[in-house]
């Protein structure tokens, strides 16, 4: 049967609302899964199945300006600690883990660098690197989409919104079996082949909500990428996973190297044949294990069925 979910609002301490979608076991242990760039909330039953199956409730958001997410102009990525915060406080959640995907997983380590009495362990899957990042070519290796989508988000809000309004306007609408062409060039070949079946409805489904309400929340990302963080990577003393393909265009493979290189006692996982999307689809059992393990979260209750998902 698959797991069920539920939708409710959480409002944060300066007014804002955020919406919020929780599925699994009401008494397991709190996994918060932060969104890729640009999406919303939207249930993915193959996510909320495999945590399910380890004793892990899922908790994820609508990012501010996202779908039912109120805009929060001129946010930082450490600005989404409060709105965690205020989360977690609602559903009377202590401690939890944490992942975050492609735009997520910024998120997913400030909970770590800033939680670190709540935050047990954290994955930055597929993530990207902070602007500017010493000894790293940001934008190398992306897709030509992104290095323009970067280079005019350094150039302010003004020279990126006509670019985000135009690709928002295709995603908005954009049908299953379109969103490879949809992604344009920051789509490998390997990530082509996984956007396929349930996975491109949901991927489809994802952009429809993540658009439904404009292009703020995109916006509000892309500022926040290249612009100081907020916190020091180098601070986080909880236990944080580095997942990366190489054969990413959105998210180039250095960028986990280069995080796996400067967080403390960071474990990487660089997988060289799979990509941006392949490696989460591909590894997804393994990477929810393998943050209960760093988490060191005991197997009675992480997990409550064994073998691969």
């Amino acid at each position: 049967m698959p797991t069920q979910h539920e939708w409710f609002k959480v409002t944060t301490g300066d007014a804002r609302a955020l919406e919020v979608l929780a599925a699994g076991p009401p008494d397991g242990l709190p996994f918060l899964f932060h969104n890729g760039t640009p999406t919303a909330a939207t249930p993915w039953p193959l996510l909320f199945d495999t945590a399910a199956q380890r004793g892990l409730r899922t908790i994820t958001y609508s990012r501010p300006g996202y779908a039912a997410s109120s805009p929060h102009p001129g946010r930082s990525v450490t600005d989404a600690v409060p709105d965690v915060v205020a989360i977690l406080d609602q559903i009377g959640a202590g401690t939890f883990v944490t992942m975050g995907w492609s735009g997520g997983a910024p998120h997913a380590l400030a909970c770590a660098a800033l939680l670190p009495d709540r935050c047990l362990a954290a994955v930055s899957g597929a993530g990207v690197a902070p602007y500017p990042a010493e000894g790293l070519d940001w934008l190398a290796g992306m897709g030509e989409d992104n290095v323009t989508e970067f280079k005019l988000a350094l150039e302010g809000e003004a020279a990126i919104r006509p670019v985000t309004l135009e690709h928002a306007e295709q995603l908005a609408t954009v049908q299953p079996r379109e969103v490879a062409d949809a992604l344009g060039t920051v789509a490998s070949d390997v990530d082509r082949a996984a956007l396929t079946g349930a996975y491109a409805e949901y991927a489809a489904e994802m952009f429809h909500r993540a658009m439904s309400s404009g292009i703020e929340g995109w916006i509000e990302d892309d500022m926040a990428f290249t612009k100081p963080w907020g916190f020091d990577l180098t601070a986080i003393t909880v236990p944080v996973a580095v997942w990366q393909g190489g054969q990413d265009l959105m998210v180039p493979f250095a960028h986990g190297e280069w995080l796996a290189a400067h967080i403390p006692g960071a474990e990487p996982h660089l997988y060289h044949d799979e990509g941006h999307l392949s490696l989460g689809l591909a590894k997804l059992g393994d990477i929810l294990d393998d943050l209960l393990r760093i988490a060191g979260a005991p197997l009675t209750a992480g997990r409550r069925a064994a073998g691969p998902v």
